[in-house]
């Protein structure tokens, strides 16, 4: 495909340049189209993100990473481009997510799909996860269909599992007292009255009904990611790993990733719910969220950052003290460790953040860092965030301040200079 036209004439180094991504990347028509929305995922890069570094930075042959990869969109967009790609995450539902949407052109009609569905009702096949607080969060009268549900899609062969298990996620979800439109675990009055008026209903059919919507919705997004006809390449899943222990086995070329927001980080917390109905055990998931960036201990290193340690300063309360120096300790040790192993660049998507409302301008203090390790700051794009799934509210509830969400997002480019 033929580049984008960025006019690096009129960029000096180190600039940072507006840009809409959605725009400058025509070919994928929306940033929910195909595969790139198959499952509601905390924070998700936009697919045009990756395409537009691609045709930017992309040399024939060339292999991404990325090392927070979350629903897995940089391997997806990977594909489209012919690229082979490598994605971690803390989260193993990105195996689950991923082996859905390289399904390919489904080899099955959907109305073949659609009569599996009907099998549940008479299978003999269950499963309950080893969740203590199960009874919490769904419905009594639910379970027996949930099990019946869950049993039938994991006695499933591969060939056909992949087709029902994220459309069972949705619906699942829904049956629960989990609010689903919130990026969390989350118990709300909407959803307790939601649970009310299921049960005032023919609940059991409102169940297969949007089990069987769900996945013509999945089918149709599968179609469409086939439309924009993705490549056969390599690539390597490694889901349930801890980043920040890491390291690559052999180089790559480019860093494609956006790594975990400052003070949203509990991405297994927000997947606990699907992570037991898919199977994993209670104490599992546990040591997961152990090694969330919040709750580890996280080896302190010398920061080359100047704007850091004067925003430590300005941050008074010793817990968020905490919480600052844990997310950059982090951070930057996985990308001044990883960075060894980049041949070509590093593109590092990130939002501005605030802490008691003081801005924290993430890019340029991961930049101010890098630069000691030989990685040259060609430029930095500053994308305005159209859309937001994210609930929003006047007074932050932490602060009791005046909110003020996060416009735009930056992504950092460096260029390795060995």
């Amino acid at each position: 495909m033929k580049k984008l036209i960025v006019n690096y004439q009129d960029i000096q180094k180190g600039d940072k340049v507006p840009i809409l991504f959605r725009k400058e990347v025509l070919e994928i028509p929306s940033t929910t189209y195909g595969v790139f929305s198959i499952y509601k995922y905390p924070a998700k890069f936009i697919p045009q993100v990756i395409a537009f570094v691609l045709r930017e930075y992309g040399e024939s042959g060339a292999k991404v990473f990325d090392p927070f990869a979350g629903h897995g969109t940089v391997g997806l967009v990977s594909k489209i481009y012919g690229y082979d790609y490598e994605l971690w995450d803390l989260n193993p539902i990105l195996e689950i997510i991923h082996k859905t949407a390289v399904l390919g052109k489904p080899k099955v009609k959907l109305e073949n799909l659609l009569k599996i569905i009907d099998d549940i009702k008479t299978s003999n096949k269950e499963f309950i996860p080893e969740w203590k607080n199960l009874f919490y969060w769904f419905q009594e009268d639910f379970i027996p269909l949930l099990s019946k549900a869950w049993g039938f899609v994991h006695s499933l062969d591969e060939e056909y599992k992949y087709y029902f298990l994220i459309p069972l996620l949705k619906v699942t979800k829904y049956f629960s007292f989990c609010d689903e439109k919130v990026h969390k675990l989350h118990r709300s009055r909407y959803s307790v009255q939601k649970i009310k008026h299921l049960l005032k209903e023919n609940w059991k059919n409102i169940f297969y009904k949007m089990l069987k919507k769900e996945t013509a919705v999945l089918f149709n997004k599968l179609n469409e990611y086939e439309n924009l006809c993705p490549q056969t390449v390599n690539y390597k899943i490694r889901a349930g790993v801890d980043t920040l222990t890491m390291d690559l086995e052999e180089p790559v070329d480019i860093l494609i990733t956006s790594p975990p927001y400052l003070q949203a980080q509990e991405y297994i917390r927000s997947t606990k719910l699907e992570l037991f109905w898919l199977g994993y055990e209670e104490n599992f998931i546990r040591n997961l969220q152990k090694l969330e960036i919040p709750y580890r201990e996280v080896p302190e290193i010398n920061i080359g950052s100047p704007t850091y340690y004067k925003l430590y300063q300005e941050i008074k309360e010793n817990h968020l003290r905490r919480i600052y120096a844990q997310y950059f300790n982090a951070i930057l040790s996985i990308f001044s460790k990883l960075g060894k192993k980049v041949k070509g660049y590093m593109c590092i998507f990130v939002g501005p953040a605030k802490i008691r409302n003081i801005p924290i301008p993430i890019d340029d203090i991961i930049v101010e860092h890098l630069k000691n390790f030989d990685w040259e700051h060609k430029v930095t794009f500053v994308d305005k965030i159209v859309s937001r799934v994210m609930f929003e509210s006047k007074i932050n509830p932490a602060s009791k301040m005046k909110d003020k969400r996060i416009e735009t997002e930056h992504l950092i480019i460096l260029k390795n200079k060995n």
